[in-house]
């Protein structure tokens, strides 16, 4: 045995490496944050459709340390204006806020350790809503992962783009990419402009190899298409397949950093 070996030190180390493994671990919290306020909106159905992704991703992907996901609805949590007299950075804990929304708010977000934000693409821009929420706090977001799915006619890329950077910009741990999911024609944008719904389902893996949703083809619908084999084909395509492979995959980067 050489003379730099120290037994005593090698068998410490040993027991607290099985200490820490022994240890139970504490399931991380993750919210999928629904950035539209619109009435009517698709917004809650796009949101829920990420969930229900990524909760199907969890089952075939386990992750070395366990997390939960839900949904944070802004809808259920109204803001107004952004009304505090101090400054967010400035405050350490919610009791300190002057209004009691900001504290249930900042109670809320401190709840969890990452973030999904699904947001639309308004004139090139992401809500008003989700800066104002975002806004309102600071070290509540900060040294946290999340990740921006946007959609919308183009996919929503540029509103995407943006909230990255309002994110980083509260020293949020962003991942490197977004996702964009792009509404397939007019007619499902008329739908989702209407709040109607678009049928997104997700579909088990094995159908798709990775999670997938399938949605009527409403075009077809709207020409009247006899109902053939090869439009029952069609009207059961699935849409944004590559999206969700996309997502699971940024997805999977922000649990990475999550777990350190």
């Amino acid at each position: 045995m050489s003379a730099n070996v120290n037994p005593p030190a090698i068998e410490n180390e040993l027991t607290r490496a099985m200490d820490a493994a022994l240890r139970p671990q504490t399931t991380h919290k993750i919210g999928v944050i629904v950035c539209s306020q619109r009435k009517p909106r698709a917004g809650l159905q796009i949101g829920t459709f990420v969930l229900e992704t990524l909760q199907h991703f969890q089952k075939t992907h386990p992750s070395p340390r366990p997390y939960e996901l839900s949904l944070i609805d802004l809808n259920d949590h109204p803001l107004p204006l952004f009304n505090e007299p101090d400054v967010p950075s400035r405050i350490k804990s919610a009791s300190d806020y002057k209004y009691s929304h900001t504290r249930a708010w900042s109670e809320l977000v401190s709840s969890y350790n990452a973030f999904v934000f699904v947001t639309p693409q308004y004139n090139w821009g992401y809500p008003a809503s989700i800066k104002n929420a975002i806004d309102y706090l600071f070290n509540e977001w900060r040294g946290k992962p999340a990740m921006v799915v946007s959609y919308g006619g183009h996919g929503g890329g540029k509103a995407a783009l943006q909230l990255l950077q309002v994110l980083e910009g509260v020293n949020m741990k962003v991942t490197k990419d977004f996702v964009a999911l792009q509404f397939p024609d007019r007619a499902f944008l008329y739908k989702a402009a209407h709040g109607e719904n678009l049928n997104l389902n997700v579909v088990p893996e094995e159908a798709d190899g990775q999670g997938v949703i399938e949605t009527e083809d409403p075009q077809a619908i709207l020409d009247g298409v006899d109902a053939t084999d090869e439009a029952a084909r069609k009207a059961k395509e699935p849409l944004w397949a590559k999206e969700s492979r996309e997502l699971c995959s940024q997805f999977w980067e922000l649990v990475s950093v999550l777990n350190g």
